[in-house]
């Protein structure tokens, strides 16, 4: 818990914002720690994403990573439920609010459960990095 709240903040019960520079940070250090992050609430800016075998509800709030120096890009992000994801085409820039909870997708997964969302243009810089310096693995904490 300590890290995300190095990452976003003191408050974990307010909204935190997740940025571009913070982004995959953020998203790994979830990732390896659900439970810990299990009602945090955050807002951040990504486009939709959907593969073959997510339900109709979900999508991937997804970021191109960029992965070499000749700018290859791999696809990463956050699992998100909505009611209306529908509603949003593939490729399409939106900001999301909403609260991690504990969901399954090929084992356990967190999962922003979607309170608001608004399209929105691409950012200046589309693309996130890998973590950097701030990462400090939860593993080394448990």
């Amino acid at each position: 818990m300590e890290v995300l709240r190095h990452l976003l903040g003191n408050s974990i019960n307010k909204v935190q914002t997740i940025t571009s520079s913070n982004y995959t940070s953020i998203l790994q250090t979830v990732h390896e720690n659900i439970d810990g992050y299990v009602g945090q609430k955050i807002c951040f800016t990504g486009y939709v994403y959907r593969v073959y075998d997510i339900q109709e509800n979900q999508f991937i709030l997804a970021r191109d990573m960029i992965v070499s120096s000749d700018f290859q890009s791999v696809v990463v992000g956050f699992l998100c439920e909505y009611d209306k994801a529908k509603n949003f085409d593939n490729n399409t820039w939106v900001e999301v609010t909403g609260e991690i909870t504990k969901g399954d997708y090929h084992g356990d997964m967190p999962i922003v459960k979607v309170t608001q969302i608004t399209k929105v243009d691409a950012p200046k810089d589309e693309f996130v990095y890998p973590p950097d310096g701030t990462y400090v693995p939860t593993s080394n904490y448990l």
